[in-house]
């Protein structure tokens, strides 16, 4: 266990919440937003920032092109996106961050579609720096089906999951790349957990390796 910090010292985790589709990391990443063995005890709810590199922002359609699905002449564009979010963390380093999909889906999809391996170490060592971690939601393999099952009473685009091999195997990918990762990880199977038990994980863990502030 990590010493305790003062009394009235700010809570201020930097969180990355990584893994393929179906495995809850945005329900995940909203209910870290507001636990208060994370954040801090809140009586109202206030503007704190979930941001994501799966907003599709690149092009004016719907799920369009953004920061893990760029097409290969994109890639300027996303790296100056990558450092430009890398300075505005370095900047306000002083509040909680909560990342659902970064870098790691970047190079996971880079390389399954473009053959890209794209260089992420000088991200790395800002992230690095900053004290930024990794939370990767799996699920097993065999569970899939049932998670497709709730995800389709709320999808507008049901047709992504109409093949949940490539999940599977997607997930298999985030694991290779989540190995060579200078972040420290979290692993979390969601199979059986409900999205408070496992925001109560992450706590678990944040509170024992010293994650829930910064010096």
């Amino acid at each position: 266990m990590t010493s305790p910090k003062p009394r009235g010292t700010k809570m201020c985790p930097h969180l990355i919440l990584e893994g393929t589709r179906l495995t809850g990391k945005t329900d995940l990443a909203f209910a870290l937003n507001e636990h208060p063995r994370i954040v801090g005890p809140r009586k109202y709810r206030y503007h704190s920032p979930v941001i994501s590199a799966e907003w599709c922002a690149f092009t004016n359609t719907p799920w369009g092109r953004g920061l893990i699905n760029f097409l290969p002449g994109e890639e300027p564009l996303a790296l100056e996106t990558y450092r430009t979010w890398a300075r505005l963390l370095e900047l306000q380093r002083y509040y909680s961050w909560i990342i659902d999909r970064f870098h790691v889906s970047t190079r996971v999809y880079q390389w399954r579609e473009h053959g890209r391996q794209i260089d992420f170490a000088w991200l790395e060592e800002r992230l690095l720096g900053l004290g930024f971690r990794t939370v990767f939601c799996t699920r097993m393999p065999e569970s899939f089906a049932s998670a497709r099952e709730e995800r389709l009473r709320v999808s507008g685009n049901p047709r992504q999951y109409d093949d949940l091999n490539v999940f599977v195997r997607e997930q298999d990918a985030f694991r290779r790349e989540l190995s060579q990762s200078r972040l420290p990880c979290l692993e979390l199977d969601m199979s059986h957990l409900t999205i408070s038990a496992a925001a109560d994980r992450v706590a678990d863990w944040l509170e024992s390796s010293g994650g829930l502030y910064q010096e």
